[in-house]
């Protein structure tokens, strides 16, 4: 069965890193082009307009948006009015509305919108969410902190209005809570750090209904730490490494130790989509953040610098 040709725009870190090993690998999609002002797939063909690919490229009917947030939707909007499906890298926008907007014009255009959340693909995710379908959680603790510096060399997008700060890590962890809590939270509070010479936050701490809370934080050096711990009344379990390992008490259940086996399984699921002609765009996750900046308190810390 020949592969669906599939056009990643934005040849950034996550694309070279994620994307293209993904593509590489997938019994369903084939790399055709590639969009980007500078960086490029050896073997592939490299356009450097959108609107020149789209033109010239009429048999590329999935383009994958590898961008970040604040240009996303004039691209995503131009690809669904020429009749391609259109994958979103998270987040899927830079506003709630604007994701809203590019789901009902895809309804019009009868294409494929699919807002992926990585972290929900990884490895342990589902065992938790099924070890506690029929649990009572209690509460629970999400500790996110990850080294800006590592993960964006040099990306000041993100700490522009609409690059989310430590909410673009942090998105990652609320993915992760909203799929695997058997009863919905809503944020109730919210104190953001915000570094005196940026415009987003660099750490969050998060008050949710539920007993949830959660602390995130762009300024670990060192081993990272992506973990999520939650007491029931069966007793504590955790999704550790970025929701990769779950435990139950101290045993480890389910799970491995990498991070690769994420994008693999997006790109598998962008393919059931496109046969079925569905979609999928869950905002959960992005409510989160939204909520948060619109409830949290504002604290000025120091200035941050690459």
């Amino acid at each position: 069965m020949a592969r669906e040709k599939v056009a990643l725009v934005g040849i950034g870190k996550i694309a070279r890193d994620q994307h293209v090993p993904a593509l590489a690998a997938s019994p369903d999609w084939e790399l055709a082009a590639t969009v980007s002002r500078s960086g490029t797939v050896e073997g592939v063909e490299a356009f450097t307009d959108f609107a020149a690919m789209l033109a010239g490229r009429p048999d590329i009917r999935t383009v994958s948006l590898c961008l970040p947030p604040q240009p996303r939707y004039p691209y995503a909007e131009a690809a669904i009015r020429a009749g391609r499906h259109v994958m979103l890298e998270k987040p899927p926008g830079q506003t709630l509305a604007e994701v809203h907007a590019l789901e009902r014009l895809a309804a019009a255009f009868g294409v494929t919108l699919y807002a992926t959340w990585h972290s929900r693909m990884a490895e342990a995710v589902a065992p938790a969410k099924a070890w506690l379908a029929d649990k009572v959680v209690r509460k629970a603790h999400i500790t996110w902190r990850e080294d800006v510096r590592k993960w964006h060399p040099g990306q000041d997008w993100v700490f522009e209005p609409g690059g989310m700060g430590v909410f673009d890590p942090g998105i990652n962890a609320l993915s992760i809570l909203t799929d695997i809590l058997p009863e919905p939270v809503h944020v109730t509070g919210a104190e953001l750090e915000f570094p005196e010479n940026r415009d987003t936050p660099i750490a969050a701490r998060i008050s949710f209904s539920g007993g949830v809370t959660a602390d995130f934080d762009w300024r670990q050096e060192g081993p990272q730490t992506w973990d999520i711990e939650i007491e029931t009344g069966a007793g504590p379990c955790a999704l550790r490494f970025g929701g990769n390992r779950f435990f139950i008490g101290d045993r480890e259940v389910a799970g491995e130790a990498t991070i690769m086996g994420e994008y693999p399984k997006l790109y598998a699921r962008m393919a059931e989509l496109v046969r079925a002609g569905a979609s999928e765009v869950d905002l959960a996750p992005m409510v989160h953040v939204a909520d948060a900046l619109t409830l949290g308190r504002r604290v000025v810390t120091d200035p941050f610098h690459f």
